[in-house]
């Protein structure tokens, strides 16, 4: 692995809501150990709070929302021939269905192109994502899962190379030029990767998938895991955004 992209991976952890509870937490133990009670109270305090906020309903709906709202669901009526699905993380465990190797957003993001594949005439999809540790890829799990489904391995392209979004948008580049296609990706994935595509001059048309948005039920809501999930996705994308707009100011 580049140690630009451990580096980049390592940073962005920290500074992402699981990592930075974490982060908060092992400081203020430390100091608590180190009978420093005051800055001990100030970090595990800090980490409550920081966990709190992330894990209500009403701020990760908030953050999710300024994301997902950006692109409407796709409508099926372009004509543009060629799908790209964008990679995401999986599992090699041979114990479990292919359907579960993939992760939910694999899935939801791999059946969306489908569906689009399916009802446009001559199209061709296009899976990426690198393998990373695992000795299959991404793209070729995906592409797996679509030939699961009859997709005609004719009908597909495979590149197992690219390890982000902007190593993907530069292979779309390469063999598209500015043909308009369809982007298929996660809707709080969607902005950063309509902006990263468009900087190198692409034409992508967003087809958004694999919604976290939920219906406001109130303020009067308890933190919940999966609150804190949603959150920690929307921030992820918010850090990948600003950093992407920051190397290309530089």
């Amino acid at each position: 692995m580049e140690i630009g992209f451990f580096l980049k991976k390592s940073i962005s952890y920290f500074i992402e809501p699981f990592g930075m509870v974490l982060a908060l937490f092992m400081i203020g133990l430390y100091f608590l150990f180190t009978k420093s009670e005051g800055k001990a109270k100030v970090f595990l305090s800090f980490g409550f709070i920081i966990m709190f906020l992330y894990s209500y309903q009403p701020f990760s709906n908030f953050l999710v929302i300024k994301l997902e709202n950006q692109y409407p669901k796709f409508d099926y009526k372009s004509d543009a021939k060629y799908i790209h699905v964008l990679g995401n993380g999986h599992s090699n465990d041979l114990s479990q269905p292919l359907s579960s190797r993939m992760g939910r957003t694999s899935l939801m993001r791999d059946i969306e192109g489908i569906l689009i594949h399916l009802k446009t005439e001559d199209s061709k999809l296009i899976f990426t994502g690198f393998a990373g540790p695992l000795d299959i890829s991404t793209a070729q799990m995906n592409a797996d899962f679509a030939m699961a489904l009859n997709v005609k391995r004719k009908d597909i392209i495979i590149n197992d190379r690219p390890k982000d979004t902007l190593e993907e948008a530069m292979f779309m580049k390469t063999i598209l030029a500015n043909e308009p296609f369809i982007l298929v990706t996660s809707a709080t994935h969607m902005p950063r990767a309509m902006m990263l595509f468009k900087s190198l001059g692409l034409n992508p048309i967003p087809a958004p998938t694999n919604f976290y948005k939920g219906k406001f039920e109130g303020y009067f809501r308890l933190p919940s895991v999966e609150f804190f999930h949603t959150s920690q996705i929307a921030m992820h994308e918010y850090i990948g955004i600003l950093w992407s707009k920051l190397k290309a100011s530089i």
